[in-house]
């Protein structure tokens, strides 16, 4: 049964923005480790002396798994448009996040000259906080912009 009244359309698409931004939110948590825990292997291992580079690697493996966890989880209800031009956007959102993640090591790292492991890290926790903001609002809004489709699967994520 469809939607009739406004608050009916209101309900539907406030669940629609929690499912997604808890689905985002898982996608994030995996992502997320996969960063933080592949920084910091770099910066004891090979990139010791690389904070922003150790960054970049790792945000890049980040990012290829959120691609895969948010185009077949996420927002799989939401297709707009070719998968090519969708990835496209995706990682120009992303590259533009790790810009974001990168800056705020680099000031922290080079600018304020906090130069321990810890102020990476926090420096590190800020970044990958302030790109998850940018990077949800921009997948709504540019990347899977299109209006969720509607679900025919059997098996639903609504319960």
């Amino acid at each position: 049964m469809a939607p009739t009244s406004v608050l009916d359309r209101a309900r539907g698409a406030v669940g629609v923005l929690y499912r997604e931004m808890i689905k985002f939110g898982v996608v994030g948590a995996v992502s997320f480790v996969v960063d933080v825990g592949l920084m910091n292997v770099l910066r004891h291992t090979v990139m010791e002396d690389k904070p922003t580079g150790a960054k970049v690697v790792s945000a890049s493996v980040a990012t290829a798994i959120a691609w895969i966890g948010n185009r077949a989880w996420t927002f799989r209800h939401r297709r707009n448009r070719p998968a090519h031009h969708e990835a496209g956007l995706f990682f120009l959102t992303n590259g533009i996040a790790l810009l974001i993640g990168a800056g705020c090591i680099a000031l922290s790292h080079y600018g304020l000259g906090l130069k321990s492991l810890a102020a990476d890290n926090v420096a590190n926790v800020v970044g990958i906080a302030l790109g998850t903001l940018f990077r949800f609002w921009a997948y709504r809004q540019f990347v899977f912009r299109r209006e969720p489709l509607v679900d025919t699967s059997p098996i639903s994520d609504r319960h």
